[in-house]
């Protein structure tokens, strides 16, 4: 009997294969980065094949450091970067070009356009607003530019799982978070919407069928021959999912390239006015799904990304907590990191990163420290949105992603919350979501309440900032951030 799980864990800048025993224990992980493509200013693209071949080299380096076969996996999960489409062609089964990733902006005057014409029924169906961020119009932008895209033979739209799952199984799917994140499926009965789909211009006939997030899915071929693909989630899901947020009312957030919050709203479509998504969080096969309201931030590591590869000012991402801590506080400098503008609450695409409160005092380690703390305050904005729609206050705040390392943010945003911040004793979350959902679709793991069983906290950050010195640094925040926007 196999006695084990594998995720694939495809983001934004790496591909990830672990392998994972009964008790959720990681017990090998390999991992590779892939190119960001950069053709434009607000462009940001993948290359598909590249992924491909990622994502075949860490599933044989996971299987050889555990000292396992395809065989000897129960089930295996995706969990992928959403909102980046891949286009390709099933006749031939090459992608008709790059990737265009979620953080790309070209679509920003398509999408102005589309909003004040349609805005509000997208909203009223789909639970988004009309932004660059999601993938219907990129799609669009393929057809309209994609050489060759038009008028290929068999035409494929899809989000990066079902790229993956095309390649391992042969069938053309997608599950029900990353379909929501298209701008393209009704909520109510996780369909393809016809009419929302003419009005993008993009043509049903090539999206694939919504499946659900846990249950057998197909059966893979080549690198995983035999092995049953059995769950798939959009990241930030597979996250909540990993930290155990099966019921109505939990939260997690997520630091990774970006920032993201969900909050479990169960089988209710809560619908939003202070600027979050309403978006479905799992589905068992033959359940009903659960729905989240989502806060999503376009930058957060990446930022710290930007030190090291843009500005030098680092080697290695976790230096930036040294250079940070030698500075008591971020002397005045403020950093607001909109390089694709602004998500939740505030969706300004033409908003730009800006550095504000400079003076000569000002040097490297003020920025590293305005750097960190402007994931925490975006945060912050988030958990204030979502509260005021979800009608309550949080008690705590459930984190994992790789920058819940670094203990100086971590603390910050305890601050700046005014809230604990709780960290899992297995933080590689989105990886050990992918996993569960698989392990549940045959079987291996029997239900919910087991799963939540094997969440244990490792470290918890209590707020010590005085209430009036926290109002202060938030308010300056507001005003850098005033002070991005309406620059393109």
């Amino acid at each position: 009997m196999a006695e084990h799980v594998g995720a694939i864990d495809q983001g934004t800048t790496s591909t990830r294969f672990a392998i994972i025993d009964g008790d959720g224990v990681i017990v090998a992980m390999a991992q590779r980065e892939h190119r960001q493509i950069f053709p434009n200013p607000g462009w940001v693209e993948h290359d598909p094949d590249e992924i491909w071949d990622n994502t075949v080299a860490v599933i044989g380096e996971a299987l050889e450091i555990a000292g396992l076969r395809p065989r000897d996996l129960a089930a295996v999960g995706i969990t992928n970067q959403r909102e980046t489409v891949v286009a390709w062609s099933r006749t031939t089964g090459r992608p008709l070009g790059n990737a265009i990733v979620w953080q790309d902006t070209r679509t920003a005057e398509r999408c102005r356009d589309l909003d004040a014409d349609h805005g509000d029924r997208f909203r009223r169906l789909t639970g988004l607003p009309i932004a660059s961020y999601f993938s219907g119009p990129k799609m669009r932008h393929m057809i309209d530019h994609g050489a060759g895209v038009a008028d290929a033979e068999g035409l494929a739209f899809g989000t990066i799982d079902a790229w993956l799952a095309w390649k391992l199984t042969g069938r053309f799917v997608t599950d029900v978070t990353n379909a929501s994140r298209t701008l393209l499926m009704r909520l109510e009965d996780l369909a393809w919407d016809d009419e929302l789909a003419a009005i993008v211009g993009v043509p049903t006939s090539a999206l694939p069928e919504i499946v659900p997030s846990s249950g057998h899915l197909g059966t893979c071929r080549g690198p995983l021959d035999g092995v049953p693909l059995a769950g798939i989630l959009g990241d930030q899901q597979a996250a909540l999912f990993g930290q155990a947020g099966f019921d109505e009312g939990a939260a997690k957030n997520t630091y990774g390239t970006g920032c993201f919050l969900l909050v479990n709203t169960g089988e209710r479509i809560a619908v939003s006015d202070h600027g979050l998504l309403t978006t479905v969080a799992y589905q068992r096969k033959g359940d009903r799904p659960r729905y989240a309201l989502e806060g999503s931030v376009a930058i957060a590591g990446a930022a710290v990304q930007w030190l090291r590869d843009n500005l030098g000012l680092i080697d290695d991402a976790p230096e930036v907590e040294a250079l940070a801590r030698a500075v008591d506080d971020n002397g005045g400098v403020y950093f607001v990191p909109a390089f694709s503008g602004l998500f939740a609450p505030w969706w300004s695409d033409d908003a730009r990163g800006v550095i504000v409160g400079l003076t000569r005092y000002a040097n490297r380690h003020h920025l590293a420290r305005a750097t960190l703390e402007s994931t925490a305050y975006q945060t912050r904005d988030v958990v204030e949105a979502m509260e005021k729609d979800a009608g309550f206050r949080l008690d705590e705040l459930r984190v994992d992603g790789g920058m819940v390392a670094n203990t100086l943010l971590m603390q910050f945003q305890a601050d700046i919350l005014g809230l604990p911040i709780v960290v899992p004793e297995t933080t590689e979350t989105t990886v050990l979501g992918a996993a569960y959902a698989a392990g549940l679709g045959v079987g291996f793991w029997p239900d919910l309440a087991g799963l939540s069983a094997q969440w244990r906290s490792a470290r918890r950050y209590e707020p010590s900032m005085p209430e009036g010195r926290r109002g202060d640094l938030v308010a300056h925040w507001h005003r850098a951030v005033e002070r991005s926007m309406g620059w393109v």
